[in-house]
């Protein structure tokens, strides 16, 4: 007899795991070449001594780490 437990941890198809795996290394991706952008733009700013920039920028690499 088949039994079924609840909140049991349910099997994914194979395809459905690689699936996740490369969303999750697409992300992490994305976000590594944007805090690199970030980084060269807060160079920037530091070099062209614009501070509204600088914190616009600074904000915005808080909430990506």
């Amino acid at each position: 007899m088949k039994q079924f437990y609840l909140n049991a941890p349910q099997q994914l198809e194979p395809y459905a795991i690689d699936s996740l795996l490369a969303e999750l290394l697409l992300e992490q991706a994305i976000r590594n070449f944007r805090k690199e952008q970030i980084h060269k733009e807060i160079d920037q700013s530091l070099r062209n001594r614009d501070k509204e920039a600088f914190m616009r920028l600074t904000e915005e690499l808080k909430h990506i780490y």
